[in-house]
């Protein structure tokens, strides 16, 4: 080839239409597998979250025989959450992690106000004893409302979203980290610095 024409076209699967791209059905389902090694495999990544590309993609042809190290980037690049973070030929979620040894090194960020979504029922709790971070090693807020609704919805039909207090957090000592587009995570939400419920 010249370097001219349009890029040439691989079919891996029914569903992978070209090289480096695929339906979103494929998309969906590959980026959930993804996440899920990144954050709870035991022994997949190192301490920050890292792992190569490569080690990923081989792990990945378990369940995607046809996938390659463009798949994963294209998946990368149309996330739109921020899950991902790639360096050279590694990758890692940057939030989410249940893995307790695995902590990735995040931007130190400074929020008035975040938002926690939640069950009716779980936010009875929450307003007694704070928001803690329950499987996950951080407790993960949102600075978008809509975000907190999507997130509150899947733990059932009687949703709350709480308005935590920014400033607050940080007149108790804590720290907020930049973990995604719109996902804040911290280590407690201590109750005093929930200031009601939308």
């Amino acid at each position: 080839m010249n370097g001219s024409g349009p890029a040439p076209r691989f079919i891996y699967s029914s569903s992978v239409k070209l090289w480096g791209s695929m339906d979103e059905r494929t998309r969906v389902a590959l980026s959930k597998k993804m996440t899920f090694l990144l954050r709870h495999k035991e022994g997949f990544t190192d301490e920050e979250g890292w792992v190569s590309i490569d080690t990923l993609v081989r792990e990945l042809k378990r369940w995607f025989p046809w996938v390659t190290k463009e798949h994963v980037l294209y998946v990368v690049s149309k996330d739109e959450k921020g899950r991902y973070e790639v360096r050279g030929n590694k990758i890692r979620a940057r939030y989410g992690h249940t893995v307790k040894w695995v902590r990735p090194t995040l931007e130190e960020v400074k929020e008035k106000i975040l938002y926690h979504g939640t069950s009716c029922e779980a936010a009875k709790k929450i307003l007694k004893e704070g928001i803690r971070p329950m499987k996950r090693n951080y407790v993960h807020l949102t600075t978008s409302i809509d975000e907190a609704i999507e997130n509150a919805k899947r733990k059932g039909k009687c949703i709350k979203i709480l308005i935590v207090d920014g400033v607050c957090l940080e007149k108790h000592g804590i720290k907020l980290y930049k973990a995604g587009k719109y996902v804040r995570t911290c280590d407690y939400v201590p109750p005093e610095c929930i200031r009601g419920e939308l």
